[in-house]
Order: C-alpha cells, then sequence, then structure tokens
C-alpha cells in the first residue's frame, strides 16, 4: 500500500498515461500549472487574505486585550527608537525595564511589530487613515503568510487542489478569520507554529543546514510570540524518533550528526533569538524566565459561559474543547478532516507494519506518512491541554488556533481522496475533461465558511455552525456570546444620535474607548466613564456573570428597557440604556 502524497501524485500520474483524455484534460493542465508556480499561488492567495482582512477590519471592534497591546507597543517602540539615538542610555536595566515592564508577561514580537507598524505606517508616511488598524496591520500578515505556508505544505504533500483548499479552509474559519483582525497573538502563534512545523519536516527530511538554521530562527520567532511554542519541541522529538530512530541507530557519527541538527537549532538557536529580542530577559535572566513560565502554568481564571453554566474555577469541562470546535468549525471541513485522518491513519499503520516486516532496516517507507505523523502529533498536543480539569476556558476557542492549520491539512487530505474517487467514477464521461468536479468538492469545503464570515461583521465572536442552531441554538444550549467588549461597535450609530453623553463602559477599558475616537467612530462629545451613577447612556455586553451590572443600571436609571440593541441572527448580543428616556 502506497502513502502520503506519494500515493495521491502516483496515482494521478498512472491514470494520465492509462487514459490520454484524462492526461489532456483541462483539469490536468490546470494542476501542471498550478503545482509549477506554488510559490506564486500561495503568496498571491496570501494577499488577497490580507486584502480582505484590511477591507473588513473598520467592522471590528477593539477588544479589551487589544487596547492592553496598543499601550504596550507604544512603550516598546519608543525603546528602539532610543536605541538608536542613544544606545548607550538604552541599554541601562533602568530605561528597559521602564519600558518593558508593560505586559511582560507575554513575549515582545507582536508588539514591537504593532509598534512599528504603527509609527512607521500611520505616523510618518500615512498609509493609514487609522491608527487603530496600523497596530492591527502585523497580525493581518501573520495570517496571511499561515495561508502561504499552508498552500506550500499542502500542495508538497498532497496535490497542489488540496494546497489551495487547505490554505482557503483555514482562512476562512469563521473564528480565525475574526481573531485574525485583532492586534493580539492568537493567530500569529498559529501561524508561527505551524511555520515552525514545515521548517522541522524539510530540515529534517533533507538534512540540509540551511533548514535546520531556518527552523531555529522561525522557533526563536514563535517564542518571541507566544507560549504556546513551547509545545513544539515535544512533538518534534516524538516524530523524530518515529521516523528516524532506525537510521540514527544504524549510521555513522557524521549522518547522526546530521540527523540531530534540527533538534540542535531548534532548542540552541531557538532561545537565542527569543532572547535577543526580549530585553527585559537581559537582566535577572533566570528568575524572569521562571515568572514567565509560571504566570501561564499558573494563570488566574476568569468566567466563561459553558451549556449554561459559567465555568470560574476548576475543575473545567474536560469537553470544553470538543464542543466548541464541532459548534465553530464549519462541518464540511469537519467532516473531511475524518476522512482525511483516516485515509492518514491507514497510510501511517500500513508504513508501520513495513517497516516491522523489514526489521527496521529501512527508513525510507516512512518518509511519505512523516508529515501525516507530525500533522497528527501536533494537532493532538495543541489539544491535549484541554484535557486537564485545570485549564482555563476563559479564552474561547483562540487558546487552541494552533491545532487548526493541522485539522486543515487533514480536511485537505480528505478532500483529495474525495477529488480522486470521484475523478475514477467519472472518468471516460465528457464531464471527467472539465474542472467542475475539482471546483464542486472545493466549493463543499469553502462555502460554509465563506458564508459565514461573509455575514457575521462584527459579531465574530457569536458566529456559531448550523451544527448547534447557529447563534440562536447556541444561546440556547448556553454557549457564550460575547467577551472583551469589542460589540461596542455595533451600537455606534446610536450612541452618536445620543451625543452629547456621559456613557459608561461595561467590559470595555478607556484605552479600546479612546483608540476608537482617534479612529472617528465616536462623536467627539460622548465621554467615557466608569460609574453608572454618573452617566447618561449605559452599555450592556451579555455575559450571564456580569448580571448584577446590568440590575445596577436598571437602579440607577429607573427603567428595565433598553433604548437600543445590537442582535446578530436575532440574538441579543449587546443593549444600551439611555437614562434620558431617548
Amino acid at each position: 500500500m502506497t502513502t502520503g502524497n506519494q500515493s495521491l501524485s502516483a496515482a494521478a500520474r498512472r491514470q494520465s498515461k492509462g487514459n490520454p483524455r484524462v492526461g489532456a484534460s483541462v483539469l490536468g493542465r490546470l494542476q501542471e500549472v498550478i503545482g509549477g508556480k506554488t510559490p506564486w499561488v500561495a503568496w498571491g492567495l496570501a494577499l488577497g487574505y490580507a486584502v480582505a482582512l484590511l477591507v473588513t477590519s473598520r467592522n471590528i471592534g477593539y477588544s479589551r486585550d487589544e487596547s492592553f497591546y496598543f499601550d504596550a507597543a507604544g512603550r516598546y517602540f519608543e525603546w528602539v527608537k532610543l536605541l538608536f539615538k542613544n544606545h548607550e542610555s538604552a541599554l541601562s536595566r533602568g530605561i528597559i525595564d521602564s519600558h518593558f515592564a508593560t505586559n511582560h508577561e507575554h513575549p515582545p514580537l507582536m508588539k514591537l511589530l504593532f509598534g512599528l507598524s504603527h509609527d512607521m505606517l500611520y505616523d510618518q508616511y500615512k498609509w493609514f487613515s487609522q491608527p487603530g488598524i496600523s497596530y492591527r496591520f502585523p497580525a493581518m500578515l501573520m495570517a496571511a503568510a499561515g495561508v502561504a505556508v499552508l498552500v506550500l505544505w499542502g500542495t508538497r504533500a498532497i496535490s497542489p487542489a488540496a494546497g489551495i483548499v487547505v490554505g482557503l479552509s483555514f482562512a476562512l474559519l469563521p473564528r480565525v478569520f475574526h481573531h485574525a483582525h485583532l492586534a493580539c497573538f492568537d493567530v500569529p502563534v498559529a501561524c508561527m507554529c505551524l511555520s515552525s512545523a514545515y521548517l522541522w519536516s524539510r530540515a529534517l527530511e533533507s538534512g540540509k543546514l540551511r533548514w535546520s538554521l531556518a527552523l531555529g530562527l522561525v522557533y526563536g520567532l514563535t517564542l518571541a510570540t507566544k507560549h504556546n511554542a513551547w509545545l513544539l519541541p515535544p512533538a518534534f522529538f516524538l516524530h523524530g524518533v518515529c521516523v528516524k530512530s532506525g537510521t540514527f541507530i544504524r549510521s555513522g557519527w557524521l549522518k547522526r550528526l546530521r540527523l540531530l541538527m534540527p533538534a540542535v537549532s531548534l532548542l540552541v538557536l531557538g532561545p537565542l533569538v527569543l532572547f535577543a529580542l526580549w530585553p527585559w530577559l537581559w537582566f535577572e535572566t533566570r528568575e524572569r524566565l521562571t515568572y514567565w513560565v509560571q504566570f501561564h502554568l499558573k494563570h488566574e481564571y476568569y468566567n466563561m459561559e459553558f451549556l449554561g453554566f459559567t465555568y470560574w474555577k476548576p475543575p473545567m469541562p474536560r469537553s470544553y474543547a470538543l464542543v466548541m470546535t464541532l459548534a465553530t468549525v464549519p462541518l464540511t471541513t469537519l467532516i473531511l478532516f475524518l476522512i482525511g485522518g483516516f485515509c492518514g491513519t491507514r497510510d501511517v499503520i500500513s508504513t508501520l507494519i513495513a517497516r516491522v516486516s523489514a526489521h527496521f532496516k529501512d527508513d525510507s517507507q516512512s518518509k511519505n506518512a512523516s508529515d501525516v505523523l507530525l500533522w497528527a502529533i501536533c494537532l493532538v498536543i495543541f489539544y491535549s491541554p484541554w484535557l486537564s480539569t485545570d485549564t482555563p476556558i476563559f479564552g474561547g476557542t483562540k487558546h487552541w488556533f494552533s491545532a487548526y492549520p493541522f485539522l486543515c491539512l487533514f480536511a485537505a487530505r480528505g478532500f483529495e481522496t474525495i477529488r480522486q474517487s470521484l475523478h475514477g467514477a467519472l472518468r471516460g464521461r465528457p464531464v471527467a475533461n472539465g474542472p467542475w468536479a475539482t471546483a464542486a468538492c472545493a466549493a463543499l469545503v469553502l462555502l460554509p465558511g465563506l458564508v459565514t464570515v461573509k455575514d457575521m461583521g462584527p459579531w465574530g465572536l457569536s458566529a456559531y455552525m448550523p451544527i448547534v442552531g447557529g447563534a440562536p441554538g447556541a444561546a440556547t444550549l448556553g454557549l457564550n456570546r460575547t467577551f472583551w467588549g469589542y460589540t461596542t461597535i455595533a451600537l455606534a450609530p446610536e450612541l452618536n444620535a445620543r451625543a452629547p453623553a456621559r456613557v459608561f463602559l461595561h467590559d470595555m477599558t478607556y484605552s479600546a474607548w479612546a483608540m476608537h475616537e482617534r479612529d472617528g467612530v465616536w462623536n467627539k462629545s460622548l465621554y467615557a466613564t466608569n460609574s453608572v451613577v454618573d452617566s447618561d447612556l449605559a452599555l450592556y455586553h451579555y455575559e450571564p456573570h456580569m448580571g448584577r451590572v446590568e440590575y445596577q443600571t436598571w437602579a440607577a436609571y429607573g427603567t428595565s428597557t433598553p433604548s437600543a440593541v445590537g442582535t446578530y441572527e436575532g440574538v441579543p448580543v449587546i443593549w444600551m440604556y439611555d437614562r434620558r428616556g431617548r
């Protein structure tokens, strides 16, 4: 039994040789052209995705987390500018600590990029008319780069058509699409983890120094993005043992050193890159690294609604990640993931049987199943924290975004299996000579996500799939509707129509409000306040554990009737009260 991309591409070649009509088909030529120009296709799709994110970014409000990163980005980049003006002063501990103490629980890479983008593209060159979007732009570029890497890997491991499908499948995951707009770390670290895995695969397979060095550099950047990167070394080492242990045992020392190069680069160059990029670690390094690790291993708990119950302390539900994946990922993608997972598991098992039969004397048979095994290990390891009842669930789906690229790669594997089966069933018929079958299969994967992201506007975290009944069904089931206060922008017209007024901000920071004000979203005669009693207008974002805030508003305003309600698919998400009775 053949395995991996060899089984797919070889089968396609055999069909072409055995059937001239198929070999001369439009589809065959299209696949050949795309396959020969994969980098152009990959980066073309990436560019299109970045443009789509930019076009839709103004509709998405700034979240609480973004507001913290805006402030940190400004402080970090001030230090960078000082470094070029007066490096002796900039390198002193007092100056470094004063700039990097802000949000020091997270590594600096994305915040440095946010600050660079704002300074260059807004302050200096005026490429952006809104300062908030200039902060967000680097995260959008990271998301676009992740799409490109998926296209490249999918094309290389499966087929050109599957490469396109995997890139777009990830891009159109509704929660990923929403978070890809934000000046946050979750989509960027998912794309960086994907890139590290791709480079690990190339370095291990080729044995070339340049791939190992690229791996170390990119893994260092991944470490400097978010702590999700900690999960990668165990995944990579398990994969390396599974696919290269026989070769390592039988080989001489030179070959063994070449096999060890990726791991050495990962463990040596990666941390060095992190250290170089994070000045906060330059003093009391051991203590500060310990703080960073402990902060995330013993993270504080926040409230999150799940199936009608608000969880705020352990034990957390083990079913959370599984149920939320089912509820927020298009069903067609999940079905194709199961098909691809079955086929991939079959390939890996057949390879293992072949190796056992050969008494582990030849690792070459495992080469084609190597990527599939790596995808499976990464997928499992990024979901694994939610097997523990101590893992917080406050972030919703964003905390396991790093698993989604690998889920989509398996879905692309399933797509290719169906495409080949359909192509074989239609062989000899006129319709077999057109690309319609591939396009139809791709539409099944991409259309549900495309329809959802097209219509969800500012309500990204309220979007759920039809399997749970969409947003109304999710509300009935007691799944979380929103958090972070980002949906305030949905009521901007109602707020502006009631200016001048003092607005009580619920679940929204002053910094996020101020960024919207700088963007020109609010009327300048609207003033934010943290006091319900001293306000004219009061906002309320629906979260069950915050019901007391609404009761306080009723008592202060003397009414329980909102003046405006923001809804998604008929489900109330945010509403506003007006003390003046308008």
